[in-house]
């Protein structure tokens, strides 16, 4: 089969979880779609129904077949492809941080404190029913004490068999300008900063900026800055607000230039993402 028949064996459809600090939740069915090096502000906890995913993560490459999860922590860069012939169906969560820390300290009777995982490809069926059968029930039940006990049962089985304590990264003088870096490319983003304009900001060389930056983030500064637009794309889109004025908001050339990077990124196109209800 050619590419060029692929949208007809693709599909993918986004839903808001507003219960569970609007965690989104994504089902879909790629072939040819490629999801470009990018990051989430979220974990991604994903599971493989049919087919394989190949992905780059942590500086390896895995394959996750149907029957496992795919785990990957915040600000983890990550790709995504077809692992085998078929194509790959999948269904994802994408809950924040303070969402499963809160989780984390309940199951340990402790201080909210971010877990994280260790392993990008995991199998264990169990745990894989138990998390489908809630992104399902997500999506059609509206009792709370039902939706609360599900997601407590599975996201609360994950963290205790597969979770652990991350600790926090160490801090210098490059990881103050980095975050300097990002506070100044947050507070500008519709503009066209260039590299110097940020070094010259921050104290640093552009070339010891742009490695300093690419070291701790995982991404070189336009990358990221694209990648922050992003997310500050899907807040606005969830208010209501048409896609041509996110772009232009948020410093996108354009509408088309916009919605390139957010489907490459998220594999829906921004007229197809839900707006909050």
């Amino acid at each position: 089969m050619q590419a060029t028949d692929a949208p007809t064996r693709e599909r993918a459809h986004m839903a808001l979880a507003p219960d569970f600090g609007g965690m989104e939740l994504l089902t879909a069915d790629y072939w040819a779609h490629s999801f470009a090096p990018h990051v989430h502000d979220t974990f991604v906890v994903a599971l493989i129904e049919r087919g394989a995913e190949r992905f780059r993560c942590g500086g390896a490459e895995w394959v996750a077949p149907a029957g496992s999860l795919v785990l990957i922590n915040p600000g983890e860069v990550h790709s995504g492809e077809r692992g085998c012939a078929e194509g790959w169906s999948y269904r994802a969560f994408y809950p924040a941080p303070a969402v499963l820390a809160t989780l984390r300290a309940e199951i340990d009777d402790g201080s909210p404190a971010v877990p994280g995982f260790a392993q990008a490809v995991v199998t264990d069926p169990a745990l894989f029913d138990l998390l489908r059968g809630l992104h399902a029930r997500l999506h059609d039940a509206a009792d709370p004490l039902l939706r609360e006990g599900l997601w407590t049962a599975a996201f609360g089985a994950l963290l205790r068999r597969h979770g652990q304590t991350r600790a926090r990264p160490p801090q210098g003088d490059a990881s103050a300008a980095v975050a300097k870096a990002q506070a100044l490319l947050r507070e500008r983003c519709a503009e066209a900063l260039s590299l110097r304009d940020l070094a010259d900001a921050v104290g640093l060389s552009p070339w010891h900026l742009n490695r300093a930056f690419r070291q701790k983030v995982g991404l070189p500064p336009h990358a990221w800055r694209n990648q922050w637009r992003l997310a500050q794309a899907k807040q606005r889109l969830r208010a209501g607000l048409a896609p041509a004025v996110v772009a232009a908001e948020l410093g996108f050339a354009d509408q088309a230039h916009f919605s390139r990077h957010f489907k490459r990124a998220f594999g829906v196109s921004p007229g197809r993402y839900p707006a909050s209800r």
